[in-house]
C-alpha cells in the first residue's frame, strides 16, 4: 500500500512539475520581433559661393525626425571676421553672384515676422548668426525646424538657397534684422 502511494506521490509530483514548466512557460511573453531601427537622417552637401563664384566652403544637412541639424564650414579667407546673418531663402538659384537676389526672401510659408527673438516670428528661413573667425574660416552647426524635404521642404519644385550676409541679423528688425548684403550663398536642390 505505501508502494502505491509513494508511486501516486510520485506522479502527482511529476504532473505538478509539468504543470509548473508549462504555467511558467506560458507566462513568459511570447517571441516579439524587435523594433525597427530608427531611420537614417536624410543628408545633403552643397557648396558655399561667394559674390565671385568661387568655392569658399559647404554645407551639410542631416534632416531628422523632430529637426534639421546643418553644418556650415567655411575656409579661411571666406568670409570677413565676425558675426554673419544666415537664412534659407525661398529659391535655390546663387547664379546672379554680385548680389544672391534670385534667391528671392526668407522660405516663410506662414507668413510670420522676420527674427528668432520676434514675438510674431520667427519665419521659416531665420536661423541663428554664426561667426567668421580672424581669418575669415567658420565652422558651427545650427538647427531649424525647416524640413529638408516633404511639406515646407528646402528640397521644393524650386529648391532654396542658404544666404551668408555681411552683417549679424539682430533677430528682431523687419525684414531680415539688418543683416546686410548677400555675400555668399549656397544651392539646396
Amino acid at each position: 500500500m505505501r508502494r502505491v502511494l509513494s508511486i501516486i506521490s510520485l506522479a502527482g509530483l511529476a504532473a505538478g512539475a509539468t504543470l509548473a514548466t508549462g504555467a511558467a512557460q506560458a507566462q513568459e511573453a511570447p517571441a516579439q520581433t524587435p523594433p525597427p531601427a530608427p531611420a537614417t537622417p536624410q543628408t545633403f552637401e552643397s557648396e558655399i559661393r561667394n559674390g565671385k563664384g568661387e568655392a569658399i566652403g559647404k554645407i551639410a544637412l542631416r534632416d531628422g525626425a523632430n529637426t534639421l541639424v546643418m553644418r556650415v564650414t567655411i575656409n579661411p579667407g571666406g568670409l570677413p571676421p565676425g558675426w554673419h546673418g544666415i537664412h534659407f531663402h525661398a529659391v535655390g538659384d546663387c547664379s546672379d553672384t554680385e548680389k544672391f537676389e534670385k534667391s528671392k526672401a526668407h522660405v516663410n510659408h506662414d507668413q510670420s515676422k522676420h527674427g528668432l527673438l520676434n514675438a510674431d516670428g520667427p519665419d521659416e528661413g531665420d536661423l541663428p548668426n554664426v561667426y567668421a573667425n580672424a581669418d575669415g574660416s567658420v565652422n558651427a552647426e545650427v538647427s531649424s525646424e525647416t524640413p529638408l524635404t516633404g511639406e515646407g521642404g528646402l528640397k521644393d519644385g524650386d529648391g532654396s538657397a542658404l544666404i551668408i550676409h555681411a552683417n549679424p541679423d539682430d533677430h528682431v528688425t523687419q525684414p531680415i534684422g539688418g543683416a546686410g548684403p548677400r555675400i555668399a550663398c549656397a544651392v539646396i536642390k
